[in-house]
């Protein structure tokens, strides 16, 4: 009777759990094991082996063969052994056939906790190792229950995931039956349970999803070099060509904009720009600002900074709404980004002028015509006169060996006063 029932267990099991017959076995092997151990009093190793085919299962009790024995009732030497088999070795053991349980109450009881709980443990480990290797990887479930700070999908089979809500889109509401996509990012083990957490605010989402988008992605002729996300409203993925032959910017924007367009979609509309990768850092910046028309660029190396001049018309949409645009941009290629119109240029430039000619008129004194051409040849401080090799001053026209003596002697004075007075912290204050 008692075979019967454990190949029916078997069965049953295997079919609820979707497990394998033999993981089944070995975990009554272990039920068996555990409940037959706790008739004796003393500590003991027990091996129980089910009959696969007929059900019926012996009962070994067994020492480990060890050298020297600490635990008597589980290890046996060598010498000791070998009376009982001349072949075995150290690490094997030595086993003797006992009377198997009876399935009393108790008993069955027993191994039916040890059961439940193995099961529970290979089903987690089973779980975590099939999702393993989707991790990165959209996955889509059904939304079971809702909470107010996260929302319980289920993928199949009853497992479930989890999407927390900071890993939802800006806006986005479920309701109960809704498919939903996301990547699968974390794996953790609770309370002996998996918990898997998807997310739709990465940027990995945006990977995945272009990746099954663009042929072209898949091949290896075309690859993403960087993403920026304010999910739900903007992201700007940086695209690069392994082909001269290929436009990689066509590419990931598909005929009339299908792929981006059907991204777009997936994301709730989320406004998706696509960047030519290029390794000079102004040109980067003028693809990354587009669709904005960039009109010149200044580069302020020792700031790291950019001025970006664009037409009046462009200025809001270059910013972007609260500033949106250019922070992803500035983000994406690392330099702090100053936003203008050619008229803030021009005024900005007549107002650097300014300075420098009050400046120049106030230390030096030398006619405006001499002012006109030191501006015109670049300077813009004392420091830079003071500096300069006298044979190259010289060698600007309208500028004589007197006029350079007069303007690098006085230069050098204003230099050693404001050295003394500043306590030689005179650099940050020359304009």
């Amino acid at each position: 009777m008692i075979n019967k029932e454990i190949l029916s267990v078997v069965e049953l099991v295997s079919k609820l759990k979707s497990l394998p017959r033999e993981k089944i076995f070995e975990v009554l092997e272990d039920a068996l094991m555990i409940a037959t151990k706790k008739k004796y009093t003393q500590e003991i190793d027990i091996r129980v082996s089910i009959n696969r085919k007929n059900g019926h299962f012996d009962t070994f009790r067994r020492w480990m063969i060890v050298n020297t024995v600490k635990n008597p009732t589980k290890e046996i030497t060598l010498e000791a052994a070998r009376f009982h088999n001349s072949n075995v070795q150290l690490s094997e053991f030595i086993e003797d056939k006992i009377d198997s349980i009876n399935f009393d109450r108790i008993s069955t009881q027993a191994a039916k906790k040890i059961i439940i709980k193995k099961v529970r443990e290979i089903e987690q480990s089973m779980i975590s190792n099939k999702f393993h290797n989707c991790k990165g990887k959209i996955i889509q479930g059904i939304v079971k229950k809702i909470y107010r700070d996260y929302v319980i999908l289920n993928l199949n089979n009853d497992i479930e995931a989890i999407i927390l809500r900071k890993d939802m889109l800006p806006n986005e509401y479920f309701t109960i039956g809704d498919r939903v996509r996301g990547i699968l990012y974390e794996i953790k083990s609770k309370f002996n349970r998996i918990q898997l957490f998807i997310s739709r605010t990465r940027a990995e989402m945006l990977i995945e999803l272009f990746h099954n988008e663009v042929p072209e992605m898949r091949e290896n002729l075309v690859s993403i070099q960087a993403i920026v996300r304010d999910p739900g409203f903007r992201s700007k993925v940086v695209v690069k060509t392994h082909n001269k032959k290929i436009d990689p910017v066509g590419s990931f924007v598909g005929i009339k904009g299908a792929r981006v367009q059907s991204v777009s979609k997936e994301l709730n509309g989320e406004r998706i720009d696509i960047i030519l990768w290029s390794d000079n850092p102004a040109q980067f910046v003028i693809n990354a600002m587009a669709p904005v028309r960039v009109v010149s660029i200044i580069v302020h190396s020792n700031i790291h900074a950019m001025d970006v001049i664009v037409k009046l018309k462009y200025l809001a949409q270059a910013i972007g709404k609260n500033g949106q645009n250019v922070k992803l941009v500035s983000k994406l290629s690392g330099w702090e980004l100053n936003i203008m119109t050619e008229n803030n240029l021009k005024y900005n430039n007549k107002m650097k002028i300014y300075r420098i000619r009050s400046l120049f008129n106030k230390y030096l004194t030398i006619k405006s015509s001499i002012i006109n051409i030191l501006i015109k040849s670049g300077f813009s401080s004392l420091l830079e006169l003071a500096c300069i090799p006298y044979l190259m001053l010289i060698e600007i026209k309208g500028i004589d060996s007197k006029i350079a003596h007069l303007i690098q002697e006085q230069s050098d004075n204003y230099i050693t006063k404001l050295l003394l007075k500043q306590n030689h912290n005179f650099f940050y204050n020359i304009i």
